[in-house]
């Protein structure tokens, strides 16, 4: 492979602009450099998750997706180019079938929280919330691979899931909304 970053700091980006896969260059604000960002975040909110106890296949679910959005963040950086899936998308389908399907149903609304990991698994939510967003305002100016929308849906998806997975894992209980309403009732 060979080094392909051998130097980190090359001042290009202080005029505001970055560099993409292509050789292009575009404005930070652009709505693409806006997904790319946004997809870079999750990853490491992602890696962050990784550094708590987890159960192995869970380590092994998070390790894939990692890699699948460094997929992803390449077709953000190389306009017109594809990488991510269906495959990577029906991934996200199974593993969500598989750990959702262990889970008492929901008859409330939870709120983020419960576990520490828990907690992280939905931050990680709302940053893959954020990121398809990111993608949509971008669908308005280029043409995307539908494929990178999916994925983003589903692994927001997959880690409201996982949160309440790793609660039942840590013995924690979700932490169930009451209205404001309910709330000023005497108890």
């Amino acid at each position: 492979m060979g080094n392909r970053l051998s130097a980190i700091a090359t001042r290009t980006g202080d005029d505001g602009t970055t560099g993409l896969g292509d050789g292009s260059r575009l404005r930070k604000d652009e709505p693409r450099v806006a997904a790319l960002g946004d997809v870079d975040e999750l990853n490491s909110v992602i890696g962050l998750l990784r550094t708590e106890s987890l159960p192995d296949p869970v380590q092994a679910d998070l390790s894939t997706i990692q890699h699948d959005l460094f997929d992803l963040g390449a077709e953000l950086c190389i306009p017109g180019h594809t990488t991510l899936t269906d495959a990577q998308v029906a991934f996200l389908d199974e593993r969500l079938a598989h750990y959702n399907g262990a889970l008492p149903p929901l008859r409330e609304f939870i709120l983020p929280g419960g576990s520490r990991v828990a907690a992280l698994a939905h931050v990680a939510r709302t940053v893959a919330r954020r990121a398809e967003r990111s993608v949509i305002t971008l669908e308005r100016h280029d043409v995307l691979n539908a494929s990178v929308r999916q994925y983003l849906n589903r692994l927001s998806d997959l880690m409201f899931v996982l949160a309440r997975h790793l609660n039942g894992v840590h013995g924690t209980s979700d932490v169930f909304w009451t209205s404001a309403h309910s709330r000023a009732q005497p108890q």
